[in-house]
């Protein structure tokens, strides 16, 4: 995205809630010789405030901040090179358009929007201004999704058939998504857009290949009114002041942690947005188990299940060629800790502290006719996503080379994102859905 070697590039952020926070303190930290950050925009000015002040605690100077309706006169007045955007989901295509618009590039938290129309309008406005947008996929940089590429790539397995993709979100973490905005598909497209994109966008940059048509079925089991049969339900609206929270593995205690007290505790007199609603609580219009099946260009077909109320968290995916199958494995928490589970989510797999709970990860190569053998991956953590947020700041904000072709352009975002539509609206009408019918990309 570098325009002058010569001078930082000037970034401003849109969307000061706690996903803000990685992206905030790789600029001003580890990238501050080619990047500067130069302006908050949002609808809250407390939480402006309260990333303000974390900046002064590190030593850095405070940014200048604008109501989010002022986000186009923010652009002309500071100077604006990259817009930062994780903001909801449902609002990134006003500011990637406008900041496009603008003659800044873009780069956006996942999923890129939540529908096709917005969608097209973000296409449409790249072509339009030959800026771009980068998808912050950071998966793509864990080194274990690197070298699953590059042993897919290297032929090891032969062609790839077929792939077998299960993901596991613990009763912590994908409790999580059904406390916060994320609960109202209007705002997140379903964890099939939000989250599951990261997991169709590695297909996708795995096999080389793109979607093409799309069976799924999906429901809400576990979490929300129609979870309360399962006996897990309490009464109450949110946990802060509720003494039917106390106690309760999932509800979110946000009073004894700083940095959700400062981000919404203390914003809540200006937006009214409770960060810590009852799982239980009615409202509820996404799902919480998933099962798709893909056909993608290369003939290869994935089958592929989300579950979000497991007891231990991890994933595993399995990749089936005409010479032999890869198998990755990865336990991310072997358990929820009963004394965690009222916690930010992920807070130890994200570095916030010390995991309670064991993990591990295994890549294994199955030739035919031959001994399994363990793939080594060097540089895998368990911190900061498998070491990836680290790996795609110095590319995104440092200039890193990227021989792997790990950045996401919106063209493959786009391509995630469709994936995910079209299992929502399999949903919804029972039958397989054509990509080509919702998005053509060319």
């Amino acid at each position: 995205m570098s325009r002058d070697p010569q001078r930082r590039l000037r970034y401003a952020l849109v969307g000061a809630g706690a996903r803000a926070e990685m992206f905030v303190r790789a600029l001003v930290l580890e990238h501050r010789e080619t990047a500067e950050l130069v302006a908050f925009a949002d609808v809250n000015q407390a939480r402006m405030d309260a990333h303000n002040a974390w900046l002064e605690e590190l030593g850095m100077e405070a940014v200048a901040t604008y109501p989010a309706g002022d986000f186009a006169t923010m652009l002309e007045k500071e100077r604006v090179d990259v817009v930062l955007v994780t903001t909801v989901d449902r609002v990134h295509d006003e500011y990637i358009v406008t900041a496009l618009r603008a003659g800044c590039d873009v780069v956006t938290e996942k999923p890129m929007t939540v529908d096709a129309p917005r969608c097209q309008r973000i296409l449409d406005a790249v072509a339009e201004t030959g800026r771009q947008v980068s998808v912050a996929f950071n998966y793509r940089y864990n080194p274990l999704h690197e070298k699953v590429r590059q042993v897919l790539a290297d032929g090891e397995i032969g062609e790839v058939g077929s792939v077998h993709f299960e993901w596991l979100l613990d009763v912590r973490h994908g409790a999580d998504y059904f406390r916060r905005w994320h609960r109202d598909k209007a705002n997140s497209g379903g964890l099939m857009v939000h989250k599951a994109s990261h997991h169709f966008d590695l297909v996708n940059w795995w096999l080389d290949a793109v979607p093409v048509e799309v069976f799924a079925a999906g429901r809400l089991f576990f979490y929300g009114a129609e979870g309360r049969r399962h006996g897990y339900a309490r009464d109450y609206d949110r946990a802060h002041g509720s003494s039917a929270a106390a106690g309760d593995p999932f509800a979110l205690q946000m009073a004894g942690n700083p940095r959700l007290r400062a981000l919404y505790l203390e914003a809540e007199a200006e937006d009214g947005y409770h960060r810590d609603q009852n799982v239980f609580a009615p409202g509820v219009t996404i799902e919480d188990d998933m099962s798709v099946l893909a056909r993608y260009s290369t003939g290869a077909t994935m089958t592929y299940h989300l579950t979000a109320y497991a007891p231990w968290e991890g994933y595993r995916v399995m990749f089936n060629g005409s010479k032999g199958r890869l198998e990755l494995e990865v336990v991310e928490s072997d358990f929820v800790s009963p004394y965690a589970a009222g916690e930010l989510k992920g807070a130890s797999l994200h570095g916030v502290q010390a995991a309670v709970e064991e993990g591990w990860a295994k890549l294994t190569l199955r030739p035919f006719w031959q001994q399994p053998r363990q793939v080594p991956v060097a540089g895998y953590a368990r911190a900061g996503h498998g070491g990836a947020d680290a790996r795609m700041t110095a590319v995104l904000f440092g200039g890193a080379e990227d021989p792997m072709r790990r950045g996401a352009t919106a063209r493959d975002g786009a391509l995630a994102l469709l994936t995910g539509l079209a299992a929502n609206r399999s949903f919804e009408t029972g039958l397989p859905v054509s990509v080509a019918d919702l998005l053509t990309i060319s």
